[in-house]
């Protein structure tokens, strides 16, 4: 062949046309295998973070029984504390002897109701506390594993449909080169002719 026909420089055309579609084939399969295991990848971490979202689930409702419980025993004491106000008047009434050893066991009932106050308030921080983190949990789960597992179900959505136009047989692309053959045969001649 001459580097002054056109015949040649079409095949040449054709030739880097053809080294790039393969390039192109043979980066899409690359991104292809690399977003398939970027995909195992989040689904194996989903698979180890679920446990963990169990386990806090769980350790929520035992801090909620504790909480419930800590209240029924400031409610017990808040009625004890008034039974014991009773007694102590009625007491105090009888004997100077009897109100000193009442006024002791006021002071107790005082400070048991107050040491059971404070043990309802760090068991409530304990629950407000849990709550905060498997909130925290869910949320950095939501924006770190379930939007970019998205987003790249997305992206193989894409390739693969970017792979099944770029496999699909292209029949314009042939009718185009036909009709540049048949164009350049007739230039061809027109030159002969001159």
């Amino acid at each position: 062949m001459n580097a002054n026909e056109p015949l040649f420089w079409l095949v040449i055309i054709t030739a880097i046309i053809a080294v790039s579609f393969l390039a192109i084939a043979a980066a899409m399969i690359a991104m292809a295998v690399f977003v398939k295991r970027a995909v195992k990848s989040v689904n194996r971490l989903e698979e180890r973070l679920e446990p963990l979202m169990v386990k806090a689930t769980a350790l929520s409702e035992q801090g909620t029984a504790i909480a419930v419980q800590g209240r029924q025993i400031a409610e017990q004491f808040s009625v004890m504390s008034g039974h014991l106000s009773t007694a102590t008047g009625n007491l105090a009434e009888s004997t100077a002897l009897i109100k000193e050893e009442v006024r002791g066991i006021m002071t107790l009932a005082d400070e048991t109701a107050e040491m059971a106050h404070e043990k309802v308030h760090l068991v409530s921080r304990a629950i407000d506390t849990t709550h905060e983190r498997v909130m925290d949990t869910t949320e950095f789960i939501q924006r770190k594993v379930i939007e970019p597992a998205r987003e790249l179900a997305a992206i193989l959505a894409g390739l693969r449909r970017g792979l099944e136009v770029l496999v699909a047989p292209a029949p314009a692309l042939l009718t185009a080169v036909t009709e540049t053959r048949r164009c350049l045969s007739a230039e061809d001649e027109n030159i002969k002719g001159l």
